[in-house]
C-alpha cells in the first residue's frame, strides 16, 4: 500500500475541562451541588466561604463594644472625686462588672448545658426502659422486643422467632404454618413439632402490637382486630359475618348484592362499613416510618406590587471566593514550584466560581421563562397551566434543548402555591374543540377537581368525566382521561363508590 499526505478540512466540536465542568455542575441538584462545593474547598486552598453581612456585622458591634470600654475607661482614670466619694464609686462599679461578668458567664453556662443531653448518675426507671425499646426503628425489632417480654418456653420461642423472621414489612406472614413446620423439623433435631404449636404461637404473635400483625391475610388481620372489641360493640357480629362471608363482594363494592345476601339494610350496612372502616388494614405502616426527604429550593417566586419576581434562594449553596492572601503570594513566591502551585489553583479556583456563575446565570433565564409564560399558574392554579414543552423555552433563550433539560431537572422552585420541581411546568398539548390548545396537568386538575366533588355513592366514571370536559370546550377520549387518572393514582368509578 503506498503511503501518501492529504490535506482535509472538518470542523470537530472539543469539550475543554472548564466547559465539561460548567456543564457536569448544571445537572447537579442543590444537595449534590452543596457536596461538590464542600470537596472544592477542602481540595483547593485558594477557595474560601464568604462571610455573610450577619456576621460581618456581629464583628463591627463587638469592636464598637470593645472601643467604648477603652474610652469609659481613658475617662475614669482622668476624672477627679473626693477620696471617698472615688473610692466608693470604684467599689460599686467594681462589684457591678464582676456581677455582670459572672451573670453573663452563668447565662452561657446555662444556655450550654441546657443544649447538651441530660445525664443521670442513678440507675434509670423500669418505665423509661419500656419506652426505650418501643421506639425501635425496624418492625423486626419491634416484634423481637415484644417476643423477649412474653414467656415462652424454649420451644415456642424458636417458634415464635421463626414467624417473626417470617413476617414482611407490611406486616403479613410470608410463610404459610406448613412450610415452618417443615423447616423447624428439619434444623430440629429433637422431638419433631407439631403443627398445632405453631398455629398456637402465632396466634399469641398476633395480639402483639400493633394488632393483626403476621396475619396470613387482610381478611384474617381484619377479623383478629375485631376479636379485640368488646362483644357488646353494635353491629360486631354483622361485621365479623360480612368480612369473613362476603369479602369479595365488599372488595369490589358490590353493595347491592352483599345487602341481598346478607338481608341487611342501607342503613344496617352504612352501619357495618363505619365499623370496617374503624380498622387498620396495615398496622405495620404505624411502626415503619420512612425518613423523610427534605428539598432545598434553588429559586423562589413572589408577587411585588402586582409583578412576579424570581430570585435565587441563598442558603441553596454556600458564597465561595478566592482568597486574596494566597493568591497575592504568586508573586512574591522564591520557589518556582510553590509558585507554580499556587498559580494552578487560582486558575482552578476562578474556573470554578466562573462555573458557579454560568449554571445561577442560566438558572435564572430559563426560571422567569418559565414564570412568564405559566402566570397564569401563579394567579389561578394548575387548572390554568398553559401546555408548554422544553423545546419552547429553549427558542425563548436560545439554548440547546438539551440545556435546558439539564437546568430543569432535580431543581425546585418555592412559590406561594408550594414547591415545584420545573419539570412539573412543562406538559403535552391537547387540542380543544375550539382550536385553542390545553395543558395535560390542567386536564390532570381538572380530573381530580371532578373526582374530589363527586357523589361518593355514584362516583363518575371515565366516560362521564370525558363528557363534562367536551362540555367546557376540552375534547379528551375516555382512555385518555383513564390514563391520566391512573397517574394520579385515583381508583377506578366500581372502586371509588362508597356508602359513607
Amino acid at each position: 500500500m503506498r503511503q501518501s499526505l492529504q490535506l482535509r478540512m472538518g470542523q470537530q466540536l472539543t469539550m475543554t475541562p472548564q466547559l465539561q465542568q460548567a456543564i457536569r455542575l448544571l445537572q447537579l441538584s442543590t444537595l449534590d451541588l452543596q457536596q461538590e462545593i464542600q470537596e472544592a474547598l477542602d481540595s483547593n486552598p485558594l477557595l474560601e466561604v464568604e462571610e455573610s453581612e450577619h456576621e460581618n456585622d456581629n464583628e463591627n458591634i463587638e469592636k464598637e463594644h470593645k472601643e467604648l470600654s477603652k474610652e469609659e475607661s481613658n475617662s475614669d482614670s482622668i476624672e477627679e472625686a473626693p477620696v471617698s466619694d472615688y473610692e466608693l464609686d470604684a467599689d460599686a462599679a467594681m462589684s457591678k462588672d464582676t456581677v455582670s461578668e459572672e451573670l453573663a458567664m452563668d447565662v452561657t453556662w446555662d444556655e450550654y448545658m441546657s443544649a447538651a443531653p441530660a445525664t443521670s448518675s442513678g440507675p434509670m426507671p423500669e418505665d423509661e426502659n419500656m419506652y426505650q425499646g418501643a421506639t425501635t426503628e425496624s418492625l423486626h425489632e419491634y416484634l423481637m422486643w415484644q417476643l423477649e417480654l412474653t414467656p415462652f418456653s424454649d420451644t415456642d420461642r424458636g417458634i415464635a422467632v421463626a414467624i417473626v423472621e417470617a413476617v414482611d414489612d407490611g406486616g403479613l406472614l410470608t410463610l404459610s404454618t406448613d412450610e415452618i413446620l417443615e423447616s423447624l423439623n428439619d434444623e430440629s433435631s429433637e422431638d419433631a413439632i407439631e403443627l398445632d404449636e405453631i398455629e398456637a404461637v402465632l396466634k399469641r404473635i398476633q395480639l402483639f402490637d400493633p394488632v393483626g400483625i403476621a396475619a396470613r391475610s387482610l381478611q384474617e388481620c381484619l377479623c383478629i382486630q375485631l376479636n379485640q372489641f368488646d362483644k357488646s360493640t353494635p353491629w360486631l357480629e354483622h361485621t365479623k359475618h360480612v368480612l369473613t362471608e362476603h369479602i369479595d363482594l365488599l372488595a369490589s363494592r358490590d353493595y347491592r348484592t352483599l345487602m341481598k345476601k346478607t338481608k341487611l339494610k342501607e342503613s344496617d350496612l352504612k352501619e357495618v362499613m363505619t365499623l370496617i372502616h374503624s380498622l387498620n388494614p396495615k398496622p405495620a405502616a404505624s411502626i415503619i416510618r420512612e425518613e423523610s426527604e427534605y428539598v432545598i429550593p434553588d429559586v423562589s417566586v413572589k408577587k411585588v406590587k402586582g409583578r412576579w419576581l424570581v430570585e435565587l434562594n441563598p442558603d441553596s449553596m454556600p458564597k465561595i471566593r478566592v482568597n486574596d492572601h494566597y493568591a497575592a503570594m504568586s508573586r512574591s513566591m522564591k520557589s518556582s514550584t510553590d509558585s507554580q502551585f499556587i498559580r494552578s489553583h487560582l486558575q482552578e479556583a476562578k474556573w470554578f466560581i466562573k462555573s458557579l456563575e454560568s449554571r445561577n446565570d442560566t438558572l435564572m433565564k430559563v426560571t422567569n421563562c418559565i414564570v412568564q409564560q405559566q402566570q397564569a399558574f401563579f394567579e389561578h392554579g394548575p387548572e390554568a397551566m398553559k401546555p408548554m414543552v422544553l423545546n419552547d423555552v429553549a427558542e425563548m433563550v436560545e439554548m440547546h434543548e438539551s440545556t435546558i433539560s439539564r437546568v430543569t431537572t432535580q431543581k425546585y422552585m418555592h412559590t406561594p402555591r408550594g414547591i415545584f420541581e420545573l419539570k412539573y411546568f412543562f406538559s403535552s398539548h391537547v387540542s380543544t374543540e375550539n382550536g385553542g390548545e390545553c395543558s395535560s396537568t390542567a386536564i390532570r386538575a381538572l380530573i381530580k377537581k371532578l373526582i374530589a366533588a363527586e357523589n361518593t355513592a355514584k362516583p363518575l366514571s371515565d366516560s362521564k368525566i370525558a363528557d363534562i370536559l367536551a362540555e367546557q370546550g376540552i375534547k379528551v377520549a375516555r382512555r385518555t382521561i383513564a390514563k391520566y387518572r391512573e397517574s394520579l393514582a385515583i381508583p377506578p368509578s366500581n372502586q371509588r363508590k362508597s356508602l359513607i
